[in-house]
């Protein structure tokens, strides 16, 4: 089976890797089809590799099989030769032809057995094309089909076995589907959905996705069959799709017709010369209608594929940053049936929420949509918990968390009674002691930069009889502390370590809450997203006060002396722990009698530890052997990445 490795991620969407016989596999990749006649083949596989970084192809077995010249020199020298290229290939079995002709000349043990004797890197199962026009008793009858060809399959082939996912539009069938390929498949290829993408049915795209993903073993890279015009990239990859595959970089350029992320442009409507990429520099656009027309194929499919490769390469940056959900916004704003896929996307916001991070470096506003980010959701949804048994709560103006703003806002009226203060802020209304968790602390919208004159006056203050004289600062930083254990913990959890006597600081420059302390050092570092990070220290202290098996990841003995020592702990010697956390959260590491090892940060969701084959499911931050784990005791703010700041625009 497939060693998939999980490196970063954002959400559902990873930057990965799987090693085949001919090389590794960096996902999120684009694999373009090539044909396997090298003399219909404009750019060829060489150059795809070599000027344009796409180090993995796919061509079809079933083109192949049923040329004859190809056929000779591919099962004499194998497939890599018959393209002249030496990275990994998978082939396709020719299920879109059976879409685009109807019909295949081959049974499904004949063209999988020629893709054996070819040296296919990752052969892929023929299945049975699912047109959305199909009842649900016919696409039912053709997943069976696909399951049955995808066993037989796993019990002849030992390499890499790519399993299509079909069941048409019929959410049920794809769930089925998604369940029965991960039992065999080690890239589980999302098909059927070649009509939606052509008819831009993005939305109906939304919900098979959305049916299928939960499904999916994250185990296993994600395949999106036909999935080749930048404009798309990421919102698949918002999904979770690890592959992509087409040959619209050709099947465009024959249509006379450019691909940017943006859209399409005809040739024929070009008058400017817009591009600059690296191909438009030698030869502007506007020359490329004096082109003799092969050479015009052959210019355009280069740009198109250029554009393709840097947009998956943008995809990539943005998994880095954290931003994937602004790039995708940003590319449906390019056109309507990309913006209904996302509306989609957003009402089917359970895919997302397991593996939605705890928090990012920065929310930046695109659109009306980016409200609706699981991000929000999820914030929403803890803030209605947190608020429930609370209050009432009266409402004011935001006002900054630092000991300035805050030294004139009562905590208690004359009579001692505590007030609650709620705040407006661009998610809605939030306890001001909550303003600087994720998203509310680090979202940037249009607001700052709005005109004195356009801004919508706030709602009156609640008149509230405090003592003047009064510095009510310590007070917010002590309530500021417990609700944020409160938040991370819950209220029993936030009580217990509100007892120990613990104490915030803020930071002398910018005011923010920035660590906590107790009798025996820094406990808790506060980054820009408002939440509190143990150290090693902290960590003894969560262990010591949480009942098992809150906050605790279980580690296999095997791995018992390697973590406790500060190394990461692997996906493949996790045995279990607290599963309502998500990635990006701090863990306890304890063995299997509840000993505390280490203290770290979550990779891996619970459900896909122990999934995943390889790579890093928790990373340690500190440990036992090095007391004050990552923290500096001077000034721990330094460890922490800058919010977004509006003059950086």
């Amino acid at each position: 089976m497939v060693e998939f490795e999980l490196r970063e991620r954002d959400g559902l969407a990873r930057l990965g890797r799987f090693p085949t016989p001919h090389g590794v596999v960096e996902t999120p990749a684009l694999l373009p089809v090539v044909h396997p006649d090298r003399s219909r083949q404009p750019i060829p596989p060489k150059e795809i590799r070599s000027r344009f970084g796409l180090s993995a192809l796919i061509t079809s077995a079933y083109i192949t099989w049923r040329t004859e010249p190809l056929r000779a020199v591919a099962e004499a020298d194998g497939i890599h030769a018959l393209l002249d290229f030496d990275g990994p290939v998978m082939t396709d079995s020719g299920a879109f032809q059976q879409h685009a002709y109807g019909h295949v000349e081959v049974t499904d043990e004949a063209i999988f057995s020629f893709q054996r004797r070819i040296g296919s890197d990752i052969a892929t199962v023929l299945d049975v094309f699912t047109e959305p026009t199909w009842s649900e008793a016919r696409a039912l009858e053709a997943l069976e089909t696909t399951s049955a060809r995808a066993r037989k399959a796993r019990e002849m082939h030992h390499g890499l076995l790519a399993v299509p996912v079909q069941g048409g539009l019929y959410p049920s069938l794809r769930v089925r589907s998604a369940s029965e390929a991960s039992e065999v498949g080690d890239i589980l290829a999302v098909g059927g959905v070649v009509p939606l993408m052509e008819q831009y049915r993005f939305s109906d795209l939304a919900r098979v996705l959305i049916a299928a993903r939960p499904g999916l073993s994250p185990g296993a890279a994600v395949h999106l069959f036909g999935t080749g015009h930048p404009m798309t990239f990421a919102f698949a990859a918002l999904f979770g799709v690890d592959l992509f595959d087409s040959s619209s970089y050709l099947k465009f350029a024959r249509r006379e017709a450019l691909m940017f992320p943006d859209g399409t442009y005809p040739l024929d409507a070009v008058r400017e010369p817009f591009c600059r990429c690296s191909l438009c520099e030698r030869r502007p656009l506007t020359e490329l209608a004096k082109l003799p027309p092969e050479e015009r194929v052959v210019a355009l499919a280069e740009h198109n594929l250029l554009q393709c490769a840097q947009e998956i390469a943008l995809v990539r940056q943005a998994i880095r940053d954290g931003t994937l959900w602004e790039l995708a916004e940003r590319r449906a704003a390019g056109h309507p049936a990309l913006q209904a896929g996302l509306r989609t996307a957003v009402r089917g916001v359970r895919t997302f929420l397991p593996t939605e991070p705890e928090s990012r470096r920065s929310f930046r506003v695109v659109g009306a949509m980016s409200g609706l980010r699981p991000a929000v959701i999820r914030f929403l949804a803890h803030l209605e918990k947190f608020k429930a048994g609370r209050g009432p709560y009266k409402e004011r103006s935001r006002v900054p968390l630092t000991p300035e703003a805050l030294a004139h806002v009562p905590t208690h009226d004359r009579s001692g009674a505590a007030i609650a203060w709620e705040v407006p802020t661009p998610v809605g209304r939030v306890p001001l002691e909550l303003t600087e968790l994720y998203p509310v602390g680090v979202y940037l919208g249009p607001e700052p930069f709005e005109s004195a004159a356009d801004r919508t006056d706030p709602s009156p203050e609640e008149p509230v009889e405090a003592d003047p004289d009064t510095d009510y600062s310590a007070r917010w930083t002590e309530r500021q502390l417990r609700s944020v254990l409160d938040w991370v913990l819950g209220s029993e959890g936030g009580a217990a370590l509100a007892a120990k006597g613990l104490e915030g600081h803020r930071s002398p420059r910018t005011g923010r809450l920035r660590s906590v302390t107790g009798p025996s050092g820094i406990l808790f570092s506060v980054g820009n997203d408002g939440l509190p990070r143990p150290t090693w220290r902290g960590g003894e202290l969560l262990h010591a006060t949480l009942p098992f098996p809150a906050r605790r990841i279980v580690v296999d003995e095997d791995a018992v002396p390697f973590v406790s020592g500060g190394r990461s702990l692997f996906s493949r010697h996790v045995r279990g722990g607290d599963s309502s956390l998500v990635p990006g959260a701090s863990a306890l590491l304890v063995d299997g009698q509840d000993r505390l090892l280490a203290v770290g940060r979550l990779l891996l969701a619970p459900p896909e530890m122990g999934r995943i084959a390889r790579g890093v499911a928790v990373r340690v931050v500190a440990h036992g052997a090095r007391p004050e784990g990552e923290l500096p005791e001077e000034e721990p703010e330094a460890l922490v990445p800058p919010a977004p700041d509006p003059r950086d625009l």
